[in-house]
């Protein structure tokens, strides 16, 4: 036996033990993850969840996913690698995180429209309790993206080929990867602005057994070998949710002195300013409006505030460490720079809102 012959026979023998031993194996952010979007979700609770999935003490809001079918990205999914909606995978991460509640804008929209038009029918009995005002408003839209997913990245088979002759390359050539990178936005509903983005990677390495090459040598490998994609897929939007979690928990508002959506400072020669109605004043310098929200962030740590003039010519948002204790009264404050002086905020009537706006 010469010298060649041995050393792939060599070749052949390790390779052989090391697909035994290993079979499949997947890498999600951190090399050690092995399981994805796995288990189940109810309320709060979640069984049996990704050990590796982000989660919060507390929810931060209510959560609809957009998915535009038009996308490119969209039709590679569905028609190229016959996958499903990426929907059902992100809203079980969501839930199960406990970061945010999901609300239905999907399919089931649909259904839920039926049910109300059976309630106004009067085909229903009476106590079904279809009422008017009773569904909730999703505070965010989180839209998921696939940036890149491509099969067979490794090239194993050639290199081994190469080296040690066809046979130990068709055996290598069984060792596939699947590379995917994919984006999860969020934005803010009512404002329009986009609060955190996050991208998610993974690979994914699957071992075939070669046309039975390996006869009675761990005979379910080759299952694996038959829907990679999907499992790379998955196991980035994953990593995506981790990321976007991470973001939201360490969130701090974007301020633009002036206000946002006033001109910016970014200002472009020849533009003109549009004048705008003078909010309603107390007399002294001061402007006269109702605090209508006061929200606190337990991630940011800050207390958001919203105060509707008196007049309702004009919305201030801002938010402080410091809790200002006139919800729903009416409040005199000052405005410097398009920003609300917090230290000038006092009391003029409680309960305004309560007696003069519901």
């Amino acid at each position: 036996m010469n010298k060649k012959t041995v050393l792939w026979m060599s070749c052949l023998f390790l390779l052989m033990f090391f697909l035994t031993g290993c079979m499949s194996s997947m890498s999600q952010g951190s090399p050690k993850a092995k399981t994805t979007a796995t288990g189940s979700a109810g309320g709060s609770t979640s069984q049996n969840a990704n050990e590796t999935l982000e989660r919060c003490d507390a929810s931060l809001g209510t959560m609809a996913i957009y998915e535009d079918q038009n996308e490119y990205w969209y039709q590679y999914l569905t028609r190229d690698l016959r996958l499903p909606s990426t929907i059902p995978v992100i809203r079980l991460l969501a839930q199960q995180s406990n970061c945010f509640v999901v609300v239905e804008r999907g399919k089931a929209m649909k259904q839920m429209m039926e049910e109300r038009k059976l309630m106004e029918s009067g085909e229903m009995r009476s106590g079904s309790n279809f009422g008017k005002g009773q569904m909730v408003a999703a505070d965010y839209t989180v839209t998921p993206s696939i940036t890149f997913s491509s099969g067979d990245t490794g090239g194993a088979g050639a290199v081994v080929g190469g080296l040690f002759g066809s046979v130990a390359g068709a055996i290598a050539g069984g060792v596939k990867t699947s590379d995917a990178s994919t984006v999860l936005t969020m934005i803010e509903n009512r404002s329009g602005v986009q609060l955190a983005a996050a991208e998610g990677s993974a690979r994914n390495m699957d071992f075939s057994l070669m046309g039975g090459l390996f006869s009675g040598v761990g005979g379910a490998a080759g299952a694996y070998s038959k829907t990679p994609e999907g499992k790379v897929i998955v196991a980035a939007f994953t990593d995506s949710m981790n990321n976007l979690i991470r973001a939201v928990k360490s969130y701090k508002a974007q301020t633009v002195k002036g206000g946002l959506g006033t001109g910016g400072t970014l200002a472009v020669q020849g533009s003109k300013t549009v004048p705008t109605a003078e909010p309603a004043s107390s007399g002294s310098g001061g402007i006269l409006g109702v605090m209508t929200e006061r929200n606190y962030n337990s991630a940011a740590k800050i207390y958001d505030y919203v105060i509707i003039t008196k007049d309702k010519s004009k919305t201030y948002r801002f938010n402080s460490a410091k809790k200002i204790m006139y919800k729903n009264d009416l409040v005199e404050f000052t405005v410097t720079n398009g920003e609300v002086n917090v230290n000038s905020i006092k009391l003029i009537e409680a309960k305004y809102f309560q007696k003069y706006w519901q």
